[in-house]
């Protein structure tokens, strides 16, 4: 059972006085808070996701400028969309925005919706995204209860709940909610977010230029460092990956990934797994069997590791030249002009295997 969290007014007022004031000097300038425009907010909450302030600031100014209004967002191309964010990484946060980009404008008119139970419908609109544009964009009393909010959480009241379970979470959310004014939701949930990210930070945090130290019980109680508590992450899962570079005269072959899992829809050079039994030279040997694929030669011209959020894919680069063009019959397969490479969104990983390539590494 939950329990029910109490704050005394007393201390709630002091909490929101003190932190907005601090608030009112200190917070950064960024683009997305010169706005109160939802379709805005939405976006940089959205890129903010796993995403740094100084990495997110000029892909956030880039997709304005290219989809300044969220019926020009619903009515791009996906593959427009996803240049636009590409090398943000996490790319079904982009496709998750642009498909709810499209419902916000044929069933609710291009309006976001204020309902809470609208908003939360909405693909890749969880409930800290939707307590965000609720609270900022529309001046609402909504919980925002992001990493940095439950850390502040748990160290001004001294929680030692795991705040990776939702129901830690669900609590946090109540806390806000018993904090939260009524004339300022919006500078409220940034404010707090703004603490976390600028002094209570996961190590070294700057408690004695903390607005609210005097009323934080970790820093009382000598805690700080303690706290929040978190179960461990897991182990990243290390994947052999071979990383094949077909090239036919000026043409290299591309292939469309899977509909879900990793880099899912997305475009990348053919990549295949092997084991400890099995060298790369075989996999892509039968990779080529398998489409009609008469080669030259092949070489391995460099290695490559890259780490996602739980794979780790531990690569070489294979390098196969072709005899003459053979027929695909793969839809998810096709031939381009090496020169137009760039023209395409590729995650981050397939760059770094064309710069290596061309480099000759």
């Amino acid at each position: 059972m939950e329990v029910e969290w109490k704050v005394e007014k007393n201390l709630s007022d002091q909490i929101c006085k003190q932190l907005l004031g601090w608030y009112d000097q200190n917070h950064r300038d960024l683009p997305w808070r010169n706005t109160k425009d939802p379709y805005h907010i939405w976006v940089s909450e959205i890129m903010l996701q796993q995403t740094r302030v100084d990495t997110v600031i000029p892909y956030y100014e880039r997709f304005m400028e290219k989809f300044p209004t969220i019926q020009t967002l619903a009515h791009a191309d996906e593959e427009s969309v996803i240049k636009a964010w590409e090398g943000l990484g996490y790319y079904s946060r982009a496709r998750n925005l642009h498909g709810a980009a499209k419902e916000v404008t044929a069933k609710y008119d291009g309006q976001v919706p204020q309902h809470p139970d609208d908003i939360s419908t909405l693909r890749g609109v969880g409930p800290y995204t939707a307590g965000a544009i609720l609270s900022i964009a529309y001046n609402l009393k909504a919980p925002a209860v992001d990493g940095n909010v439950m850390r502040v959480f748990s160290r001004l009241f001294a929680l030692h709940d795991d705040i990776a379970r939702p129901a830690t979470r669900r609590l946090m959310e109540r806390v806000a909610m018993k904090l939260i004014p009524d004339d300022r939701p919006g500078d409220f949930n940034q404010a707090l977010m703004e603490l976390g990210a600028m002094i209570c930070t996961p190590k070294s945090p700057r408690c004695l230029a903390c607005p609210l130290h005097h009323q934080c019980k970790a820093f009382d109680q000598d805690l700080v460092l303690k706290l929040p508590v978190k179960q461990k992450a897991k182990k990243v899962k290390l994947v052999r990956t071979v990383f094949t570079w077909i090239e036919y005269k000026g043409q290299v072959l591309m292939e469309k990934r899977p509909t879900k899992g990793l880099l899912a829809g997305m475009w990348g050079f053919p990549t295949l797994t092997y084991s400890k039994t099995i060298t790369p030279q075989h996999v892509v040997n039968t990779f080529c069997e398998e489409q009609g694929i008469a080669f030259q030669h092949m070489k391995m011209c460099g290695t490559l590791n890259h780490i996602f959020t739980h794979r780790r894919w531990d690569g070489v680069i294979m390098q196969v030249y072709v005899n003459k063009l053979p027929v695909l019959n793969d839809p998810n397969l096709k031939w381009i002009d090496i020169d137009s490479i760039e023209d395409l969104a590729l995650p981050t990983v397939y760059k770094k295997v064309s710069q290596l390539v061309e480099l000759g590494v």
